[in-house]
């Protein structure tokens, strides 16, 4: 049997963090369990074979660095984006976490050209057409790491914790917890157990599933969280000039005039491309990726519209991925591409109408169809306002030939119940992440691993 001070599950965006803290002030022994591979064994055959090759676990959503850092890797350096952790820690102490981690990545190798602080007055008339168009800009600082840099800076970060001490085990599946007394005591792998005075569950989305089992096997209180449905969006870079040049990501909030639901734009990718994600069960979703050294000709981004499920219904991430495994099924397990003007014709896309455009999907093998047989009506009448308003800060936005790709799922767990210092109703046991429900990207799931590592070090001293 094994013993460890620290048990993390998880070696995602807010467990490397976690580890960070730990190592740089104690001589904690610690131990990452990842159900993926380490960050030199991520490489996803697509990319060269042009055919997902179905990996198990997915090297997309799975491993070192997680999902989060796999997917363009832009960093917002706001506590208005990106999570709730504000309202566990308050503004000041989220800024000024955030910008420590800022300078941690700095550290690593991160560019240092910031977006969002410059060209004011070109940024204000973008903000401008967005609230004639009852749109909601949210202006922030954000850098931009890129995919391809962000497998430099975690390659070098990885190695770091190796070299202070840090064990991995990858490919590795944590399948129960061990609880005493309401204290947990280690966790349980398929072939031992692990003993450990404090255990961190930073799973992340792909985890939100298993934490999900975790929390109702143990008694672990939770409440029901939002789940976000949607398309990813793809249009020619021109559509999108300004809004790429000055903010690089811009981040739109609308209430559809219908239904008065919450849509929202994210992961904005100039000249990126769409990829695919795995899940277990073989369940695709989409996303998108942008690289610092290689361009495309598009921009994609996702369009979300965020639903809260309230009594009696409970499970909120059953019903997005049962609308994802529709879509995967008329695509034959594969992705759906639709053009916008097809679908407000209520016609399917077909392979001759999707080449006759100026846009070339980046996406090689979506399958032509029709999400109208897939997203519920409330969805699509939400996303078909949203890119009508978007087309007034955006010309050309409404395009019959601009490309919906479906469907794209953010599965959030349901929102574990922490005290202020992210810990369970279990003592040591923490939760934290998106996985948690707590945050929703990159930079404040780092921000929240920071907290709980120096939590934990000050519980030792």
């Amino acid at each position: 049997m094994q013993k460890y001070d620290v048990v993390i599950v998880g070696a995602g965006c807010s467990g490397i963090f976690t580890a960070l803290e730990i190592v740089k002030n104690s001589n904690l022994k610690v131990l990452m369990i990842e159900k993926g591979n380490s960050i030199k064994k991520r490489v996803c055959p697509k990319r060269t074979t042009g055919k997902c090759m179905n990996c198990n676990p997915c090297n997309i959503t799975t491993g070192f660095s997680g999902a989060g850092a796999f997917s363009d890797g832009k960093l917002t350096l706001s506590p208005d984006v990106g999570g709730n952790l504000k309202n566990y820690l308050g503004y000041e102490k989220t800024q000024e976490l955030i910008d420590y981690v800022d300078s941690v990545y700095l550290s690593f190798g991160a560019d240092d050209k910031i977006y969002g602080n410059d060209h004011i007055d070109k940024i204000k008339e973008i903000e401008v057409e967005a609230i004639k168009n009852n749109l909601k800009l949210i202006v922030y600082p954000l850098r931009h790491l890129g995919t391809d840099q962000s497998y430099e800076i975690y390659s070098k970060i990885e190695e770091y914790l190796k070299e202070k001490g840090v064990d991995f085990k990858f490919r590795t599946m944590v399948e129960d917890l061990i609880i005493e007394n309401n204290v947990v005591k280690g966790v349980k792998t398929k072939d031992e157990t692990i003993k450990a005075k404090y255990v961190v569950l930073s799973v992340g989305r792909e985890g939100s599933e298993w934490l999900r089992n975790i929390c109702h096997n143990h008694n672990i209180e939770a409440i029901p969280s939002v789940v976000d449905i949607g398309v990813r969006v793809e249009v020619r870079n021109e559509v999108m000039e300004n809004i790429n040049k000055y903010l690089y990501e811009g981040k739109f909030i609308y209430n559809s005039k219908t239904f008065d639901d919450t849509v929202r734009t994210f992961c904005q990718n100039p000249s990126g491309e769409v990829v695919i994600e795995r899940y277990e069960d073989n369940l695709i979703t989409v996303n998108g990726h942008s690289y610092k050294d290689s361009k495309t000709n598009n921009t994609n981004l996702a369009l979300l519209v965020s639903k809260t499920f309230t009594q009696p219904f409970k499970d909120s991430i059953g019903y997005a991925k049962s609308i994802a495994k529709l879509a995967n099924m008329l695509a034959d397990g594969k992705v759906l591409v639709q053009r916008y003007g097809d679908l407000k014709r209520g016609r399917r896309t077909t392979e001759e109408r999707l080449m006759r455009g100026n846009i070339v999907p980046t996406l090689k093998d979506a399958v032509p169809g029709d999400l109208s047989l897939v997203l519920p009506y409330r969805i699509i009448k939400s996303i078909e306002e949203m890119i009508e308003a978007l087309n007034g800060v955006a010309p050309g936005f409404n395009s019959a030939e601009t490309l919906l790709y479906g469907v794209e799922c953010k599965f959030y767990n349901n929102k574990v119940i922490v005290d202020s210092n992210f810990q369970t109703n279990l003592k040591n046991l923490y939760a934290l992440g998106d996985g948690a429900g707590i945050t929703r990207g990159i930079i404040q799931s780092n921000s929240n691993g920071v907290y709980v590592g120096r939590h934990i070090v000050e519980e030792e001293k």
